[in-house]
Formats: structure tokens, sequence, C-alpha cells
């Protein structure tokens, strides 16, 4: 009995850190793959410039950033062993092209700036970075659809659809170019916030424009491929009690959003932006809660013992006294200047 009344809290709370980990991630980690989408896509007589804007503000601060992810990966396998290990059987393709999306992105961003043979070898690992930027939020939302859809069953340790299908269908694929539409958007807003230059602050602007009626746009297919593709996740959208508000909330955040930008209030349009990602990723988690792998696997079936999770717990606050202060000396040293309105 004992078991039974513990064990719902500190699953959720576990849940719920592991969650708010991956909403981090996307703020900051996403803002950074966006930013190798925009170099990959920067052109016109201003295409240096903006590629060095991009490079100035993911510099200081982008390996920081892969901490959250990190955390996630480490909560979930000591919290939630069972879903782990299904889900590193089952996706173990996009899972590895993922891990080796981030390390080539890493490497060809810090081959790039320290190159010294010449224009044409630096360019070479521009284009490398650039597209793994693309490619590792790709597979990422592509992951989360494939977690959403229903079609992860194992049966005797193998996945009952094969290694590819899962992953592979229009409902997942279309989360992941969601996902990299998403992060573009962050980071179009954030670079217009980071320059310092009107004409720079104008091209992203522009990009951040467009790249919000992208994001829209792919929101409503994602809902509407939702109702075959993942149907819990279609039903708690729609059905839940707080369905009506966060849809309302997203709305409002992605219409604050373009309003600031036309307006030219930057601080106001990385507010938004920010909302509107964090309520995206938040609504996705709470329409198929309690799943961690729908259709099978629950925060209550994957969980750690509740000695485990206690110690999990203890570890995450007091890692967080060591991580928060960190983190803020990080960004008030290389990003405080950004307060512009």
């Amino acid at each position: 009995m004992l078991r039974e009344t513990i064990m719902p809290a500190l699953e959720t709370l576990v849940g719920a850190a592991c969650i708010g980990a991956l909403v981090l991630y996307a703020l900051f980690g996403g803002a950074d793959f966006g930013g190798g989408v925009w170099d990959l896509l920067a052109w016109g007589p201003r295409a240096k410039r903006q590629r060095a804007l991009i490079e100035s503000a993911i510099g200081p601060i982008w390996e920081a950033n892969h901490v959250w992810l990190i955390l996630v990966v480490v909560v979930l396998f000591t919290g939630f062993p069972a879903a782990f290990a299904a889900l590193g059987i089952a996706l173990h393709v996009p899972l590895t092209l993922l891990l080796l999306g981030i390390v080539m992105r890493g490497a060809a961003f810090t081959f790039r700036a320290y190159e010294d043979r010449g224009v044409a070898a630096q360019r070479r690992w521009g284009v490398l970075f650039s597209i793994a930027s693309v490619v590792a939020p790709l597979l990422l939302g592509t992951i989360v659809g494939a977690l959403a859809s229903g079609d992860l069953r194992l049966v005797n340790g193998v996945p009952a659809h094969g290694f590819l299908s899962p992953w592979t269908q229009p409902f997942p694929l279309t989360v992941g170019v969601f996902a990299l539409a998403l992060f573009a958007l962050l980071a179009a807003v954030y670079l217009t916030a980071e320059a310092d230059e009107e004409d720079l602050r104008e091209d992203f602007r522009l990009r951040a424009l467009i790249t919000s009626a992208v994001v829209g746009a792919l929101a409503l297919v994602v809902f509407l491929l939702a109702e075959t593709g993942a149907p819990l996740v279609r039903s708690g959208l729609t059905n839940r009690a707080w369905a009506l508000p966060l849809h309302a909330t997203t709305a409002l955040a992605g219409i604050t959003l373009v309003i600031a930008l036309l307006n030219r209030r930057t601080l106001f349009a990385r507010i938004a932006a920010a909302a509107q990602v964090a309520l995206i990723v938040l609504g996705w988690a709470a329409s198929q809660f309690p799943y961690l792998i729908v259709p099978d696997v629950t925060l209550t079936s994957a969980a750690a013992p509740p000695a485990t999770l206690r110690l999990l717990l203890g570890a995450l606050v007091v890692g967080s006294l060591v991580l928060w202060p960190s983190l803020f000396l990080l960004f008030r040293i290389f990003k405080a200047h950004k307060t512009s309105v």
C-alpha cells in the first residue's frame, strides 16, 4: 500500500524533471540547431556577415546547451530503465544518427573556426556544420513522433513493426519537419535580438516572420495527421480539460510573436517565441501522459524502485544548486548586453 501511495508522486516528479530538461534543450539547444539552418541558408551580399553573426551568437554557449540533453538521457536511464531499454532497441537507428549528427556538427563548427587552409576548407566545414544542424532536429522530432505514434511495440525484444517503420511513417516525419521549423524560428528571433547592425536585424526579422507562418501551417498538418498517426495524442489535445486553454495560450504566444516582430520589439519577440515552443513541448507531453512510449510503457511500468527515484530526485536538487548559478554566470558574461525591447 505504501508503494502504491508513494510511487505515482515520485514517478511524476522524475517525469516532470525529464520533460523540463527537454523543454530547456528545445529552447537553448534548439536555437543552436536553428542557427545552423540559417548558416546553410545565408544568401545575398550580407551572407558572410550573417554567418559571422550566427557564429558569434552560438560560439560562447553552444556546448553548454547540450547539458539538457545529457540530463534527459541520465534521468531516463536512471529513473525509467525499462523505457530507456525499449527506446534503445526500437529506435537505435535514428538515435545513432542523431548522436552522429550532434558530434559531427560540433566538430565541424570547431574545425571551421580554426581552419587555416583557406576559404574553401572553411566552407567545407561550414557545409558539414549546416547539414548536421538540419539533420539532427529532423531526427529528434521524428523520434518524438515515433514515441507518440503507438507503433513502438516490442515482441520478444524485437520491434513488432521492424526497426525502420515506426519512425519513417508520415506522422513522425512531419513532426521532424515541424521540430526543424520550430528551431529555425527560435534562432531567427534570437538572432534578431543579437544583431547590432540594422540590416542584419532586418534580415533575421523577415526570416522569423516567414518561419512563423511555416510553423503555423506545419502545426495544422501535424494535428491532422495525428488522427491516424497518433490517436492518443490527438485525443489528448482535443478532449482533455486543459486542451482548450493550452491551444488558446499557444495561439496567443504565436500572435504576440508576430506583433512583436512587426513592431520590432525584440525582447518581447524572444519571450513569445520561447513561450510558444515550450507550450508545444509541454502539450505533447501532457497529451500522452502517463505514457512514456505509447501504448505499452507508462511511468509506473517503467519506473525504477522508489529508493532509486528518491536518490535521483535528491541528486537533481543538489546538482541544480551548481548548474543554475553556473549557467547564470555564463549567460550573464556573454549575453547580458542584449536587453533591448
